[in-house]
């Protein structure tokens, strides 16, 4: 309900009543609604602008943003936590495997090195949270970089692993003949006397007595390459290629037991003992060549040998006594 008013009549020299008729009275109604709807929308908007009222999408987004946050903490340890066993796995790679397999370490600048040149995360930057997205993705980055290295690293320990096993399988490692109680060594590597000269010249290979028709074995696995008596002195003999640059040679055959490009396995009977050639008796003359050079044989009998038993062989192939060939 309105106030009466008044207002001074300086000609009556008296109060007089306002009249208000009631289309005055709708029009100030409306004003007075039309100021308090503008004023209300603008208090409004810059409420709803500021930081004191947040509106329903906001507090939804807020609690998307506060749990994205949380998920990206949780994924920043386990990263750290992968880092660690992948640490463990990297030092093993390289103090054990790759020094078991005779390979250079990986250097750990090359496996720690980050990415340089363009910036690879620009497009991350400009959010809220940008400087925790760019971090976490960096590590990720790296850590899929050091596995991607890691996992070469082990394709090669496999493969390098293989070689290995190819060359234990290629190195000679028995005896040529059976020689259980030790008694068929005749002569061994190194200078000796010439049973035709009487003279001492260097013997390239040993020298296994025993009588004609003894089985000679294979002493690695390999492929012949020769079974012929076309080598001055050697008589009826096989060369055997191992692989690594391994060859082993059997002389003084009495017949073969294998042909030209046969593979053969260690053990395999390849011939038998005989007296052909430069050869004072029957025997077998065994020599082993490592890249065209002659080596000792006796450093390579740890296939069918105890220690105490190559002990003893090795005084006997160190006497210098007169060889059979």
């Amino acid at each position: 309900m309105f106030k009466t008013k008044y207002y001074y009549d300086p000609k009556t020299l008296s109060y007089r009543k306002v009249e208000i008729n009631s289309k005055s009275q709708l029009k100030r109604i409306f004003s007075f609604l039309f100021a308090s709807m503008f004023f209300g929308t603008i208090v409004l908007l810059v409420l709803l602008n500021s930081a004191v009222i947040n509106t329903p999408t906001e507090l939804s987004q807020a609690r998307e943003i506060s749990n994205y946050k949380l998920q990206f903490d949780i994924l920043n340890k386990k990263i750290n936590q992968l880092n660690i066993v992948l640490d463990n796995i990297e030092q093993r790679d390289n103090k054990i495997y790759r020094v078991l397999f005779e390979t250079n370490p990986i250097p750990s600048e090359v496996r720690k090195a980050g990415f340089g040149g363009v910036n690879r995360y620009e497009n991350l930057i400009g959010y809220e949270n940008s400087d925790l997205i760019i971090e976490t993705t960096k590590k990720i980055d790296i850590l899929t970089k050091q596995i991607v290295i890691q996992s070469k690293s082990l394709d090669e320990i496999e493969r390098l692993a293989d070689e290995k096993e190819k060359l234990l399988a290629a190195i000679p490692s028995i005896q040529p003949v059976k020689n259980d109680d030790l008694t068929r060594m005749a002569s061994g590597y190194g200078y000796r006397i010439d049973p035709f000269t009487k003279s001492r010249r260097m013997h390239g290979g040993m020298d296994f007595s025993a009588p004609r028709g003894t089985p000679v074995y294979a002493a690695s696995d390999g492929k012949v390459l020769r079974a012929d008596s076309r080598s001055s002195g050697y008589g009826k003999h096989i060369r055997i290629e191992h692989g690594f640059g391994y060859v082993t040679l059997y002389a003084h055959l009495n017949k073969y037991n294998v042909k030209r490009n046969q593979i053969v396995k260690k053990g395999d009977i390849i011939g038998f003992v005989g007296n052909t050639g430069r050869s004072q008796a029957p025997h077998l003359h065994y020599e082993i060549i490592k890249d065209g050079k002659r080596v000792n044989p006796i450093n390579f009998y740890y296939g069918n040998l105890t220690p105490e038993e190559f002990e003893e062989l090795l005084k006997i192939a160190n006497q210098e006594n007169q060889s059979l060939d």
